[in-house]
């Protein structure tokens, strides 16, 4: 990395501007104090967005060269201040990624600020270099390379990459686009229109107040049914962050300051429940991020049987409050009066509460209650939404084959739908059961739309759509997009950010992918799912002995000792080290194939395949195909695992039989 020259340049982050040749940092027009040796190192991070700086490269370029006692401490200072300034998190960032051991990467879309006319404007400038300037909201992609076996480092950071000089070559072009962008907003801004700002609603985690460690099923319960419920508000004017990342904030000592900085959020709900029998108080105030100012709060004494009036009620005084424009049909739900039976909605909570801890152990659980629930109510919709997506669960963890659930789980999502056809969580079910089971993609695209349709807040209903259809389909940027929107609801969720690397992959950006599992793992290092498709990737792209040391993680996470599992791994090692890649696969194939395991039809072919055993791979996908288990294989065309299958007749032929593109 060169110094930094001397510039006139100012980018914009956000709300930030950052001058880079007064060295100040602004945020609406206002001069935030920053020390020199932080904005420096702002400086070199936002020279190539969206890329690793590590730390050496940072103290190569802005500390002495004598100067090691102090480098450590200096740079995490560095960080902290800037964090401080942009109201960042290193544990959710928005600006300022960490990479443990790596460095940092500044993660916000950068623009380039100019002048058009006396107007200043922005231009992205992620994608100008030797092509026309696209103006585009969205953030930079970066820049890929190809990947070979030999490079020991295919994805180690090229600093100088990003090259500024792209703005001469286009700067006709972009005078032009910014000529427009300039008359556009001096017309937007004399005719009085101001963009329209969609408010963002956290739901802290209900404190349970019953005195009875047992009753937390029904305050968790009862949050995720009101982030359900709000999520479907007015998704037009109001956001609510999904369960997975609110229930992060359980018992959390963090300020509601703090919180807000954290997930980006205008306001916040807090709550609590008090069960007592078959009666519940639940108490809930709302309060305004930015100044923290409570501007509702209200107790609610009920009969378990009256408990979803309680989330209509909430919905109708928080709509009120932020003004959210709730459409005619919204109205009229939440006029409604819902009576469901006591004890069919306390069974349907645990049932929730099992579902979400997604171990076969607990899915068997949750099956038991969702079905107990339906029996003891059979009217009661949202119950045989869960049981259907119980069976789904069950049958993406390899607890139950997908002959054994796929047609109970159409069965109770049609059921869920015919009793309330306003039930996200219901269309996106079936919508899934239509893509793995029946293969029926037109009829998942409609039922994945619907989902969308009726609550945009839902992140299941983004992710199943961008896996189960628009990845199959072949339509990767949108599957890339509606992945991330999934990631945008529920940032923390360990899935959802582990299908965001697995999507990369099929749509064959490697380095994106590399990335994001990296990003996965930092979450939750104890995730035993991103190491193992992390270790997978790292296979399929040649990097064996990596994924060798990923698997025994994975190894160790699931219950080998850690003895057993390095001598695991000294064994696949030896193999790839005697017979590269071929020895590698083989050694998988015979650990699959050991007595005490039955490896899945999909996991065999999935080995062969790489291992050159063509004719056994195209006998497993027929397998897969025959017990209709399409969760991996309506994939097969974009799944690096089959790319020594693709010219083969018997792959368009499979391909063809299930409905997809050749």
């Amino acid at each position: 990395m060169n110094p930094p020259a001397s510039s006139s340049r100012k980018v914009r982050a956000g709300l930030f501007e950052i001058d880079l040749a007064s060295g100040q940092l602004h945020k609406n027009g206002r001069r935030l104090p920053l020390q020199e040796q932080p904005f420096r190192v702002l400086a070199v991070l936002v020279e190539c967005p969206g890329e690793v700086v590590t730390r050496q490269q940072l103290q190569a370029r802005l500390w002495p060269s004598d100067t090691y006692v102090g480098f450590d401490e200096g740079l995490n200072t560095a960080i902290r201040k800037l964090r401080t300034a942009f109201g960042d998190s290193a544990a959710n960032p928005r600006f300022i990624e960490t990479l443990p051991r790596r460095g940092y990467r500044f993660i916000a879309p950068v623009t380039e600020t100019a002048t058009a006319n006396g107007v200043p404007v922005s231009a992205d400038l992620a994608g100008i270099e030797g092509q026309a300037v696209v103006l585009d909201s969205g953030p930079p992609q970066p820049v890929g390379h190809a990947v070979t076996p030999d490079d020991p480092h295919p994805f180690a950071p090229d600093v100088g990459r990003w090259r500024w000089k792209a703005v001469v070559l286009a700067s006709a072009a972009l005078v032009l686009v910014l000529t427009a962008v300039a008359y556009i907003m001096r017309t937007h801004r004399s005719s009085g229109f101001v963009p329209a700002k969609r408010a963002m609603l956290a739901i802290l985690p209900f404190q349970n107040l019953s005195n009875d460690p047992k009753q937390e099923y029904f305050s968790d319960g009862l949050t995720e049914e009101t982030i359900t419920d709000l999520g479907q508000l007015s998704p037009e004017s109001l956001g609510v962050i999904a369960r997975t990342t609110a229930m992060a904030y359980k018992h959390t000592d963090k300020s509601v300051s703090q919180i807000g900085r954290d997930l980006g959020v205008d306001y916040i709900l807090e709550g609590s429940v008090r069960r007592d029998g078959e009666k519940a108080r639940v108490s809930a105030q709302l309060i305004r991020v930015s100044d923290q100012t409570h501007l509702w709060a209200q107790n609610y004494d009920r009969d378990l049987g009256d408990m979803l009036d309680v989330q209509n009620d909430l919905g109708r005084s928080i709509a009120a409050q932020v003004s959210a424009n709730l459409t005619p049909h919204r109205e009229v739900e939440l006029s409604r009066k819902h009576r469901v039976n006591p004890e069919a909605y306390d069974l349907y909570l645990k049932g929730r509460f099992y579902w979400n801890q997604r171990t076969p152990d607990a899915i068997k659980k949750s099956i038991q209650y969702f079905q107990e629930a339906t029996a003891k109510d059979a009217n009661f919709a949202l119950a045989w939404a869960g049981l259907a997506d119980a069976y789904n669960i069950s049958n993406i963890i390899g607890l139950y084959s997908s002959k054994e659930t796929s047609p109970q789980a159409r069965t109770a999502a049609t059921r869920a739908i015919m009793l309330d056809p306003s039930l996200a969580e219901a269309h996106a079910a079936l919508g899934v059961e239509k893509s793995h089971y029946e293969f029926d993609f037109p009829g998942a695209e409609r039922e994945f739309l619907k989902a969308i349709e009726v609550n945009p807040n839902s992140p299941y209903a983004h992710l199943f759509y961008s896996n189960c259809f628009l990845m199959p389909m072949g339509r990767k940027a949108q599957a890339i997009a509606e992945n991330k929107r999934a990631v945008e609801i529920d940032p923390l969720s360990l899935p959802i950010n582990n299908f965001m690397a697995m999507t990369y992959v099929f749509a064959g950006d490697d380095e994106s992918a590399y990335r994001q599992f990296q990003h996965t793992i930092a979450i939750d290092p104890r995730f035993p799912l991103a190491h193992g498709y992390f270790s997978w990737f790292l296979s399929t792209i040649g990097r064996y002995e990596e994924a060798i040391k990923e698997q025994e993680k994975i190894e160790v996470l699931s219950g080998f000792s850690p003895e057993v599992a390095a001598t695991r791994a000294t064994a696949l090692e030896r193999a790839f080290k005697k017979a590269g890649a071929k020895g590698f696969w083989q050694a998988q194939l015979e650990r699959q194939l050991q007595a005490g395991t039955y490896p899945s039809p999909i996991q065999l072919a999935r080995s062969y395949a790489p291992a050159g055993q063509t004719d056994k791979a195209f006998l497993w996908l027929q397998k897969v195909y025959e017990e209709r288990d399409g969760q991996e294989l309506t994939l097969l065309k974009f799944d690096p695992a089959y790319k020594n299958l693709r010219s083969d007749p018997r792959f368009s032929a499979l391909l063809q039989k299930m409905g997809l593109p050749q």
